[in-house]
C-alpha cells in the first residue's frame, strides 16, 4: 500500500494568527484548537494543514517547503488577495500554467498556481 499525503505541519509563533491568515486568504475551516494543534481543511479537499506552537529554536521562514494552492486564474487571485491584504510578487510563465509567490505572516513560502488546470500536450 502506498500511503497518501495526509497533512503538511507548519510551525508558527502565534497559531491562531496563522490560522486566520489561512483561511482568509485560502478559504480553509479550522476544527478549533485540540491538543495544541489548530486543523485547517480546504472545502475542496487536498492534504490538512496542522498548525503548531513553534519553539523558540526553531527558525522560522525557512525555504525547505513551499505551499502551493491551486488556482485556475492567477491574475484574478491575485487581485482578490491584494484587495484584502496579501500581495504576491511576479507573476511567472512555465511550460502551460503560471505562478506567483509570496510568504505568510511567519515568513513560510506560499505559492499560487494554474499547473494543476494546465492542458496536456
Amino acid at each position: 500500500m502506498t500511503p497518501p499525503l495526509y497533512a503538511i505541519m507548519m510551525y508558527t509563533r502565534d497559531t491562531h494568527r496563522c490560522a486566520a491568515f489561512y483561511q482568509r486568504f485560502f478559504g480553509m475551516t479550522s476544527s478549533g484548537e485540540v491538543e495544541g494543534l489548530i486543523e485547517l481543511r480546504s472545502p475542496s479537499g487536498g492534504p490538512i494543514i496542522l498548525i503548531h506552537p513553534a519553539a523558540k529554536s526553531v527558525k522560522l521562514g525557512q525555504v525547505a517547503v513551499k505551499l502551493v494552492f491551486a488556482v485556475d486564474d492567477v491574475e484574478a487571485f491575485k487581485q482578490q488577495s491584494a484587495a484584502r491584504g496579501l500581495l504576491f510578487g511576479t507573476t511567472h510563465q512555465a511550460n502551460g500554467y503560471s505562478f506567483a509567490n509570496a510568504k505568510d505572516l511567519d515568513k513560510n513560502s506560499i505559492s499560487i498556481s494554474s499547473r494543476a488546470f494546465r492542458q496536456p500536450d
